[in-house]
């Protein structure tokens, strides 16, 4: 497996048309709609990322990587933060620790080292219980994935465990009902159930577009967990999305590798 940052990225790209133009139609999805684009969420993964692979400091390369890109769409206390050298972690509990973990996924070798590895990436900014639990689940779910775990092992052993009020549930039963969300606890439950639902790579992302929620983040947390399981994406998807990002982060893809 190859390009294993871009089943991040690529989830990210579909889902940007829809977060403020939310749909409930998966026929309708675009995966590449004319407004579609990468966001805060790929800046962040791969910031991270970057960070992991040259063993420098997270919270001072998210702030470098992110003022590069300063129009990518951050939050407002994300971007405050940024801006900010000296400023702390502001105790969140949003949805950004999940979209930006899938690194400590694909470079762990052991279990604790994915939750160390998550639970880093977090803590510049989401310090809050949650926050670090969304990361260390998103980052476990691809973890272990990669090391060949089915869907039943997710759906029993990460999903039941962390979210339980989640694990019960059909994505049928919360699509029509489900409203935008960037709280992890909102994010990451709903994510899984695209990944455990889904037939294929593409599926699952086109599934959590359809929720019409936070549709970028939902797709980027759940990419990850559907090129670990699957293990493929088309490759046109994978080729549109390397032309469409700078080559900082071509170099950072090419150094996460299994």
């Amino acid at each position: 497996m190859i390009d294993l940052l871009l089943s991040e990225a690529i989830g990210d790209i579909a889902g940007s048309a829809y977060e403020f133009s939310p749909t409930k139609d998966y026929d309708s999805v675009q995966l590449f709609h004319p407004k579609a684009c990468f966001t805060d969420d790929t800046v962040c993964t791969f910031a991270c990322a970057e960070a992991l692979l040259q063993h420098i400091d997270i919270a001072d390369n998210l702030r470098t990587r992110c003022l590069q890109h300063a129009d990518a769409g951050y939050g407002g206390r994300f971007r405050q933060w940024i801006i900010m050298p000296d400023a702390p972690a502001y105790n969140s509990y949003g949805n950004g620790s999940a979209m930006r973990c899938s690194a400590a996924a694909w470079l762990a070798q052991t279990e604790k080292e994915c939750i160390d590895l998550a639970t880093a990436t977090a803590l510049p900014t989401h310090n809050h219980l949650e926050g670090i639990k969304g990361a260390v689940v998103a980052a476990l779910c691809t973890f272990h994935l990669k090391q060949g775990r089915n869907k039943d092992f997710i759906r029993k052993e990460i999903l039941q465990k962390y979210y339980p009020d989640w694990a019960t549930l059909a994505y049928k039963d919360f699509h029509q009902s489900y409203k935008f969300d960037v709280s992890c606890q909102g994010s990451v439950g709903p994510a899984i159930i695209c990944f455990l639902e889904s037939k294929d790579y593409t599926d699952c992302i086109r599934l959590c577009i359809a929720l019409g929620g936070d549709a970028d983040t939902l797709a980027t947390i759940a990419g990850p967990m559907a090129y670990a399981y699957y293990k493929e994406m088309p490759s046109t998807l994978v080729e549109r999305t390397k032309q469409m990002l700078p080559p900082w982060m071509l170099e950072v893809n090419d150094g996460v590798t299994l």
